[in-house]
């Protein structure tokens, strides 16, 4: 196929939000230039949310502080939760913020303590303060529970669709539509994505899936058969909302990896040194626990790499 898929990999942020200890701020910088080695091109290095609402990303100033001096190869992604985070972390000099709004009501006032409708109101202010500083960093909203809530339960392909809609009028760079409790099953990926692409057109741009029910891999396959050429992912499927009862990790980077270098994208990726990564990760966090079917098997003697 030779075309390119863009991983984004979120480890750094999704991965750690929910570890049970604290990994060090130079063990986190280790991990991100190890993957950033493997070349990985965007990475989610953590987020500008108060220190008491996740300590474990307590960090996150310190970290961009020390990547941006050493003008990277690669994007450094911080999640914000709203206009002060986002000024934060625009002035800490990142190359892209993330939000995340969510679809559900129910999720969205345990995650972010305002309703939906609010949260786009919210997107209008911050893209208007962003629109009027001198250096261009893009917005990406990430449309959390886009395909199943833990707390609402089913979220209808409509529900998406509006939200989408309202984000796109308030002048967001970039959707991701996020799997946040990994619910979603590949016909319905198909459906929200198509769906949500006829509604929005091109600020679709890609997919944040997670693994709870098995399906994330079958679900990024069925975004790639839709058009989808991005993904979130995390490096040994750690990770998983602390305000979304019942989910689990994100799908699996190395199985994502080798399944689209399998099938001839190219994802600038090497297979090799990223699974290097893992035992940076686990010297960093090693009472966590590591996923992946891939890092288990090895890579097998048919692989060949796409580029």
């Amino acid at each position: 196929m030779k075309e390119r898929v863009t991983i984004c990999e979120v480890g750094p942020r999704d991965g750690l939000q929910i570890a049970k200890t604290r990994m060090t701020t130079d063990d986190k910088i280790a991990w991100i230039q190890s993957l950033a080695a493997a070349g990985i091109p965007e990475i989610e290095v953590g987020s500008f949310v108060p220190p008491r609402v996740i300590p474990q990303l307590a960090d996150t100033a310190e970290i961009v502080s020390r990547l941006v001096p050493t003008n990277p190869q690669w994007t450094i992604q911080v999640l914000a939760p709203n206009l002060r985070g986002v000024q934060n972390a625009y002035n800490a000099g990142v190359d892209k913020i993330a939000i995340p709004v969510s679809v559900s009501e129910g999720h969205s006032m345990a995650n972010l303590n305002r309703k939906p409708a609010q949260s786009i109101e919210m997107m209008r202010e911050i893209m208007a303060w962003l629109k009027a500083q001198p250096r261009k960093v893009p917005l990406i909203a990430g449309a959390s529970t886009a395909f199943g809530c833990s707390i609402d339960g089913v979220v209808t392909t409509a529900q998406t669709v509006a939200l989408c809609k309202g984000l796109a009028d308030a002048g967001v760079d970039e959707i991701m539509l996020a799997d946040t409790v990994g619910y979603a099953h590949p016909a319905q990926v198909k459906e929200v994505v198509l769906a949500t692409r006829a509604e929005i057109g091109p600020v679709l741009h890609g997919l944040h899936l997670h693994d709870t029910c098995g399906l994330g891999v079958a679900n990024a396959l069925a975004g790639l058969e839709v058009g989808i050429r991005a993904f979130d992912s995390c490096l040994a499927g750690l990770g998983g909302c602390p305000y979304a009862p019942g989910a689990s990790g994100n799908v699996v980077t190395e199985d994502l990896v080798f399944m689209l270098e399998s099938m001839g994208f190219d994802t600038g990726i090497d297979l090799d040194v990223l699974l290097a990564s893992r035992a940076v990760l686990h010297a960093g966090l090693p009472g966590e626990a590591m996923h992946g079917q891939m890092p288990k098997a090895g890579l097998p003697p048919t692989f060949r790499r796409a580029a």
